[in-house]
């Protein structure tokens, strides 16, 4: 994940303190889970809520329109001159976008995704066979659960169809699951994880 720092004199004011969630946002909170941060898109009525175990984005009337365990997020960045907040997702799920500046500000949203995201990422590795023929090889922990999955991730312009490049995945996940006490072959069971 890439993450820009809060830099000096940014352009965007930005409110002081956690935001608070409406009394209408009823979440429905799993046994060990809390809510970290919390932040109102400045663009839709929609609220981007941070838990110990997921990211939710919470519509109209308090509905939940979109949850996404932690070993989900691809990828984040921050960009605090425009106070936006990007999240693309493993599994090719399209990609969003937040800006945080004015109605609530981001409070500890970009902080506590990384802290999340990180949390959820055991063991990685990159792999490249040559430009633009890239992955991502990772073992992620779901942590509501703590069960352990890999994952791929391919670069962009890379395909699941270059038979060199597929080879040298498969040779870096059987190490990287080697590496966290998983077999190094996947089972029909676990076969979760690519994108």
């Amino acid at each position: 994940m890439r993450w820009s720092r809060r830099r000096q004199g940014s352009a965007v004011q930005r409110p002081e303190g956690p935001a608070k969630l409406p009394t209408d946002i009823r979440l429905s909170l799993q046994r060990g889970e809390s809510v970290l941060a919390a932040a109102q898109d400045d663009t839709s009525p929609e609220w981007l809520v941070l838990t110990t175990f997921r990211v939710l984005v919470v519509v109209e009337a308090g509905t939940v329109g979109m949850e996404r365990g932690w070993h989900e997020v691809a990828t984040g960045a921050w960009d605090p001159e425009s106070a936006t907040l990007s999240l693309s997702w493993v599994g090719g799920v399209r990609a969003m976008q937040w800006v945080l500046g004015t109605r609530t500000g981001p409070g500890r949203v970009p902080q506590v995704l990384r802290e999340r995201v990180s949390a959820s990422v055991v063991q990685a590795r990159e792999v490249s066979v040559g430009p633009r023929r890239t992955a991502r090889v990772s073992v992620r922990s779901v942590l509501r659960t703590r069960e352990l999955i890999d994952q791929v991730v391919w670069g962009p312009g890379s395909s699941p169809t270059d038979a060199e490049l597929v080879a040298e995945v498969e040779k870096v996940r059987a190490e990287v699951r080697t590496a966290v006490g998983l077999p190094p072959q996947r089972t029909a069971d676990d076969g979760r994880g690519d994108s």
